[in-house]
């Protein structure tokens, strides 16, 4: 987290859609291309900057344009392909490290051999300024999943790991604290295309005081009752 990866925007990005937006700054996400296409792209982009743009389905997923390709949400998250392992029959396995939010400004779709998608972005965000400290921030947060019921998750052990860490920023816990702990799609989509950390704290902070409160009414149920979706795991 402390090597500063820089992002042309002056040139289209490769697009990877998914149906859920996973994939937040700073946060580490494995992935199986199977697609002719997509594994298209990852040799193309190998042979580059080795960045794509990580794009999530519209609400509507099912819309399609006129090549019968899902329509995209606006916000995506540029990522850098860290590790990369052929897998045999055209497959690759691929670990993406979310680099910066940005937004599609234009999309150019397959043309002359290239099978995927391509997109002109402009970042979310300064890629330049320094994150703000939000010291008061970090402590609440802390505090937060401190609370019994909270400490209890596994993701969250992992989580309180980096509070000590100084190079940390608390913009980064936030993107930690989201891709772990946010399971519903559109909560994560809402962080990815929230352009003010302060903002993406409450929305943090409000999930977190949801989960909290889900958590302590399974203590007081019998696990068949609990709130579905909820594990200790």
């Amino acid at each position: 987290m402390t090597v500063a990866i820089q992002v042309n925007f002056r040139r289209p990005m490769p697009v990877f859609p998914l149906p859920e937006a996973v994939l937040l700054p700073h946060a580490v996400q494995p992935l199986h291309i199977i697609e002719p296409r997509y594994s298209q792209l990852v040799n193309d982009v190998l042979d580059s900057a080795g960045q794509i743009a990580v794009a999530s389905f519209a609400r509507n997923g099912h819309t399609r344009g006129r090549r019968g390709l899902a329509r995209l949400r606006p916000a995506v998250c540029v990522g850098q392909i860290i590790e990369h392992q052929p897998l045999g029959g055209g497959c690759q396995a691929i670990v993406l490290q979310g680099v910066c939010r940005a937004r599609i400004l234009e999309m150019f779709e397959p043309a002359d051999g290239r099978r995927y998608r391509l997109a002109r972005l402009r970042p979310l965000e300064s890629v330049k300024a320094q994150p703000p400290q939000m010291k008061e921030i970090r402590e609440q947060l802390r505090q937060m999943l401190s609370r019994p019921h909270l400490a209890r998750l596994r993701a969250v052990e992992s989580v309180m790991q980096w509070f000590d860490r100084t190079e940390v920023s608390t913009q980064a816990l936030l993107e930690l604290i989201g891709f772990a702990l946010l399971a519903e799609g559109e909560l994560k989509y809402r962080l990815l295309a929230e352009a003010n950390p302060v903002r993406r704290a409450v929305i943090i902070k409000n999930e977190l005081a949801h989960l909290d409160d889900l958590v302590g009414r399974a203590d007081r149920q019998s696990y068949r009752s609990w709130p579905k979706g909820l594990s200790w795991n």
